[in-house]
């Protein structure tokens, strides 16, 4: 039988057990929380992504459309400017006179049109900002990424202290967490920092 010493020790020894299991229990739950939060925002950041990589390519395409349409009238503009030098009838060189002055007018609406920011200079503008926020988006949305693998690896560090009682795995797993909470930091505020990293083979 078990004297009363060796009852207070093993009484010590769970109560410890206990607490060290609750900071570790607390741990894999702040771990856990901030998961979810790097998950909720790389997902956001990715959709984002997506949806402006759409928008600047319909922009593009827009914009290719305007250069056509440019194209045919200029071709036309030129091939009505010699029809106009071999006419003579007056009445007839005013027609094609106002034309060519009506579709000149076109191509310079076509080329730059604050009014309905429609024009060429102005699609270009906004397809490439488009594609300056879907560059953001993606690098944030990397950065997440590392975050969220970074919280896994925090969580399974600390459950296998749990198991193993090795108390440097859990002084890892807060480290790693640390440098979760790091990389989401970075995403929201300073999302080019490791490009480096995500072009790497590119």
């Amino acid at each position: 039988m078990s004297g009363p010493h060796e009852k207070l020790e093993h009484a010590e020894h769970a109560e410890h057990a206990a607490y060290s299991n609750k900071k570790i229990a607390l741990l894999i739950s702040v771990l856990a929380l901030f998961l979810a939060f790097s998950e909720t925002l790389g997902k956001s950041a990715q959709t984002k992504a997506i949806t402006d990589n759409v928008a600047a390519s319909d922009t593009w395409s827009f914009f290719q459309a305007k250069a056509i349409r440019i194209s045919v009238l200029t071709t036309a503009i030129e091939q009505m400017q010699v029809q106009l030098e071999r006419t003579t009838d007056a009445d007839t060189r005013a027609r094609l006179e106002k034309r060519i002055g009506e579709w000149r007018n076109t191509v310079a609406r076509y080329e730059d049109d604050p009014k309905t920011n429609e024009g060429r200079k102005q699609l270009m503008a906004r397809a490439r900002a488009l594609e300056h926020d879907r560059e953001l988006a993606m690098a944030r949305y990397h950065n997440f990424e590392f975050a969220s693998a970074a919280f896994q690896i925090g969580i399974v560090l600390a459950s296998a202290e749990v198991i193993t009682g090795m108390m440097t795995l859990a002084w890892l797993s807060g480290l790693v967490g640390i440098g979760g909470l790091g990389l989401m930091g970075l995403g929201l505020w300073a999302p080019h920092a490791l490009d480096f990293l995500t072009h790497t083979g590119h």
